[in-house]
């Protein structure tokens, strides 16, 4: 699409298409954290460093830059214990949410 430097709505659209950002916003990596969370770790709760080593990204990136806006939309909660999943997260990805699913077995 030739635009001649002019930043339409069809442009926009069409530009994060082609970047696979989401209509709320969210990209690949922002994703990659939610489908981590909830397919690798039954929904959380689950550490940063353990969610940065999974999706091989730094925590302190995913904390700064990922973490805050996945919180505002009520996809993320913080927990002592970890990062959970929100039932708005799992809704969003098209995910089925289970809340009686049994939480990630605890090793100790």
């Amino acid at each position: 699409m030739v635009a001649d430097g002019i930043a339409t709505q069809e442009v926009a659209v069409e530009a994060l298409t082609k970047l696979e950002v989401d209509p709320l916003g969210l990209d690949e990596i922002d994703r990659k954290v939610l489908h981590t969370i909830i397919e690798k770790f039954n929904g959380g709760p689950v550490g940063l460093e353990t969610i940065a080593a999974a999706i091989s990204e730094d925590s302190d990136t995913i904390m700064d830059v990922y973490e805050p806006y996945l919180l505002q939309l009520g996809f993320l909660e913080r927990t002592p214990r970890g990062r959970l999943a929100t039932p708005l997260a799992y809704q969003h990805l098209g995910l089925p949410y289970d809340k009686d699913k049994p939480p990630q077995p605890n090793l100790l």
